[in-house]
C-alpha cells in the first residue's frame, strides 16, 4: 500500500502573515519587498490582478502603487519564521511526521486516516483558527504528485483548498491540465527541451518513456518521471538530516567603502552563525568569509573577496567565529583600497558542522573560550532581546543593516511591538 502524501502551503504567505495583526490589510492589494526594499517578493491576490509580477523592481511601480493604494510593507522575517513555527505547530498535532520544505511549506505524512479530505479540512481550519494564515493541501502517493495537487487546489476554487488525488483516475483526469513548467524539480531550460519534443502537459511527461527522460535530464528527469507515475523516488524525511553547511549574508543597507564598517557587518553575521550553531548543538570547522561590490554598476569599480580558514579545534564560540573572521576579512581585503571600492554585501559561511559531541579531539585539546560565557550571552538576548549584548567590535552606529523603511512591528517576539488596544 503506497503512504499518502501530503503539502501543505500557506497562501501568500508573507502578505497573510501581515493581515494577521492588520486586519485593514483584508481585500486590498499588499506586496512585501525584498530585501533592501528592492523588488516585490510577496503579493496578494488583489496585487497580482493588478498585474504586480514576482521580483518586479519597487521603483518601476510606484505609479501603480500610488493609483490602486497598494500598502507596502519591508521584509519582517522574524515575524514571518515565527508564524511559520505556530503554523507547523498546529500540523503536529495532525500528524506524526511533518518535514518542513521551506517557510510557508511542508510534507505530511497522511498514512492511516481514513477520510484524508476530512482530514486535511479540519487541519486547513485549524491552522486558520489558531494561527490566523489560509493554508492549501495537495495529497498524493508521491511528493511530486501531490505538489502539483497543490497547485491545482491552489488555482482551482472548485477543490476549497484541499485535493487528493490519491485515485489514479483523477490523477488521469487533472495532470493534462498542469503545464510541465509547474512541475516540482522542472526548470526553465528542462522546460523548453520538453516543448521542443512536443511534451506540454505533466500527463505528457508521465507517460514520457524512462530511458529518453534520463537522456534528456539524467536520472533527476527519470525519477520525476516516475513520480508522476505514481512511484515514490523522493524518501519522505521522517528525521531532519544533519545540517553540513549555514551561510549567514546580507545585503548592505547603504555601501562599505572601509574596512571597520564592513568588518561591522561580518562581524554581526559570524556572531549569529556561532547562535545558530549553538541552537542546533553543532560545531564549525571551516569559516569562509566573503564581500563583494555591486555587480550590477560596472560604471564602479568591481572587487570580490574571500578567503576560507579552519577551525581547530572545531567551534561554536563567538570569540572564536569572529576572530577567525578578522583573518579572512583582513586576507581577502583588496591592496588597493585607494580605488574606493564600495561594497553592498557581505557573509560568513560554516561548513564541515558536526554535533558538539561527535567533535575530533586532539591529544593537546583544551577548549578555548568559555561555554558557560556562550549560556550567559545568548540567555540575556532571549530574555532582553537581540542585540543587547554584542562585541564592541560589531558598533553601534550600524549604517550597513539592511533598509527596511516599511517593517511592520514584530508582533510575537518583541514585547514593545506588542499590540494595545486602548
Amino acid at each position: 500500500m503506497t503512504r499518502p502524501i501530503a503539502i501543505s502551503d500557506s497562501a501568500n504567505f508573507y502578505v497573510s502573515a501581515e493581515r494577521i495583526f492588520d486586519p485593514s490589510l483584508k481585500g486590498v492589494p499588499v506586496i512585501v519587498l525584498s530585501n533592501n526594499d528592492g523588488c516585490a517578493v510577496a503579493r496578494s491576490d488583489e496585487a497580482k490582478a493588478l498585474g504586480i509580477k514576482m521580483g518586479e523592481p519597487v521603483h518601476l511601480i510606484r505609479d501603480k502603487i500610488e493609483a490602486h493604494g497598494v500598502r507596502v510593507f519591508s521584509s519582517n522575517y522574524t515575524l514571518y519564521g515565527d508564524i511559520s513555527r505556530r503554523v507547523v505547530a498546529v500540523y503536529e498535532d495532525y500528524t506524526p511526521n511533518v518535514e518542513v520544505y521551506s517557510i510557508d511549506e511542508c510534507f505530511l505524512d497522511f498514512g492511516g486516516f481514513r477520510n484524508r479530505e476530512a482530514h486535511a479540512r479540519a487541519m486547513r481550519l485549524d491552522v486558520l483558527r489558531r494561527v490566523g494564515v489560509p493554508v492549501r493541501v495537495g495529497i498524493a502517493p508521491t511528493k511530486t504528485l501531490a505538489k502539483c495537487a497543490n497547485d491545482i487546489a491552489k488555482k482551482n476554487p472548485i477543490f476549497a483548498g484541499v485535493l487528493d488525488m490519491m485515485d489514479p483516475a483523477l490523477a488521469d483526469w487533472l495532470l493534462p491540465l498542469v503545464p510541465v513548467g509547474d512541475i516540482w524539480g522542472i526548470g526553465r531550460r528542462t522546460q523548453a527541451k520538453l516543448q521542443g519534443l512536443g511534451v506540454g502537459t505533466a500527463a505528457e511527461l508521465r507517460d514520457m518513456p524512462l530511458r529518453q527522460a534520463r537522456a534528456l535530464g539524467t536520472v533527476v528527469l527519470e525519477r520525476t518521471v516516475l513520480e508522476l507515475q505514481g512511484e515514490p523516488c523522493i524518501a519522505f524525511d521522517e528525521v531532519e538530516p544533519q545540517r553540513k553547511g549555514m551561510a549567514v549574508t546580507r545585503s548592505s543597507g547603504t555601501p562599505m567603502t572601509d574596512f571597520d564598517t564592513l568588518f561591522q557587518a561580518i562581524t554581526a553575521h559570524a556572531t549569529r552563525a556561532a547562535e545558530k550553531l549553538r541552537q542546533h548543538g553543532l560545531v564549525a570547522g571551516t569559516l569562509t568569509v566573503f564581500f563583494h561590490t555591486n555587480r550590477h554598476r560596472p560604471d564602479r569599480p568591481q572587487y570580490a573577496g574571500s578567503r576560507t580558514t579552519r577551525l581547530t579545534p572545531m567551534s561554536s564560540d563567538t570569540f572564536d567565529l569572529v576572530a577567525a573572521a578578522k583573518r579572512c576579512a583582513l586576507a581577502a581585503w583588496p591592496k588597493t583600497a585607494r580605488q574606493n571600492y564600495a561594497f553592498t554585501k557581505a557573509g560568513v559561511i560554516l561548513d564541515d558542522l558536526l554535533p558538539l559531541e561527535e567533535r575530533p579531539r586532539t591529544l593537546f585539546d583544551t577548549p578555548r573560550g568559555s561555554p558557560v560565557l556562550m549560556t550567559a550571552l545568548d540567555a540575556v538576548n532571549s530574555r532582553f532581546g537581540k542585540k543587547t549584548m554584542v562585541l564592541a567590535s560589531e558598533g553601534t552606529s550600524r549604517s550597513w543593516q539592511l533598509r527596511a523603511d516599511h517593517r511592520s512591528p514584530r508582533y510575537t517576539t518583541r514585547l514593545s511591538d506588542l499590540p494595545v488596544v486602548r
